[in-house]
């Protein structure tokens, strides 16, 4: 299959497993949420221990591994907190301008220059981001006051912070460290297992249910759902980028981000439906001409 192809389907499971969040995280607490995901995540990952060559592994690679799992974990946390909180369609956008902070951040500390379309890119993300915050009968600096005042989007900022600083470890534990895809992949998905293990005990006190907790039935088949989709929408990346580059499966993976915000929009019957699709579609399409490996 083109690589296309495996890149948008990965996409589109992707989009699946967001609107299914938003549904659980509804009747559930978001730590709760993540421990029982990452438990159930590992267990869909076990079929794929069979492909890790265990005798190319180092102890430092697993050490960075395992440190870099911290902060995508600390990322999901956040970003699961805010989306309990927030309609869909004005979180999953902001987690999209990615592309527009690392490029910045290269711009600015290593030097590196920014060309036409990536500059085309920041513009659109901008104007996306501003316009998805703006409100009716608000001022001009409404959108900036949200941003930077509001709990939840500031959790959304620092989640996007740390899945920054994560990406460059992603690269140099794919490049420099030959670390094999699949290998990264069933590896961080046991380490979230084991971090967020940890932050419950300890949060929880010794006690993983924190008191009186029960799933209805219902809950229990999306949070299924949600973990295998998980797990087939991370081996799908991973199978295009045998294919092609690292950035053109990112770009296109990130059409997610519309399909949720706009899916979800309409499912959650969330306000001025119009205006945030065109948001959300500036904000992606401005990710897309970014392109970084």
């Amino acid at each position: 299959m083109d690589w296309f192809w495996i890149a948008f389907i990965s996409a589109v499971l992707s989009a699946a497993a967001a609107i299914m969040q938003k549904k659980v995280l509804m009747s559930i607490d978001p730590l709760n949420f993540s421990f029982l995901i990452s438990a159930l995540t590992a267990i869909f990952s076990l079929p794929f221990v069979y492909t890790i060559n265990f005798a190319t592994l180092s102890n430092l690679s697993l050490a960075v591994l395992f440190g870099k799992s911290v902060l995508n974990a600390l990322a999901f946390l956040c970003i699961m907190t805010a989306l309990k909180h927030l309609e869909i369609s004005r979180a999953l956008p902001v987690m999209a301008i990615s592309p527009m902070v690392i490029a910045i951040l290269a711009f600015v500390f290593l030097g590196e220059s920014l060309k036409p379309l990536e500059v085309a890119g920041i513009i659109l993300i901008s104007i996306g981001t501003y316009s998805l915050e703006l409100k009716k009968g608000e001022g001009a600096l409404h959108p900036f006051k949200v941003l930077s005042g509001s709990k939840y989007h500031r959790l959304l900022l620092t989640a996007l912070a740390l899945i920054s600083i994560s990406s460059v470890i992603d690269k140099a534990l794919l490049s420099n460290f030959k670390l094999p895809p699949m290998t990264f992949l069933v590896f961080q998905n046991f380490f979230f297992l084991i971090i967020f293990f940890v932050i419950t005990i300890v949060y929880r006190r010794g006690k993983i249910s924190g008191g009186s907790f029960s799933l209805e039935k219902k809950l229990v088949i999306l949070l299924i759902a949600i973990a295998l989709v998980t797990v087939l929408y991370r081996w799908a990346q991973f199978e295009a980028t045998k294919i092609a580059p690292v950035g053109l499966v990112i770009s296109v993976k990130r059409i997610s981000v519309l399909i949720a915000s706009i899916a979800g929009a309409r499912l959650f019957k969330e306000g001025d439906y119009t205006r945030r699709a065109v948001a959300a579609l500036l904000i992606v399409g401005g990710a897309m001409m970014i392109f970084r490996d």
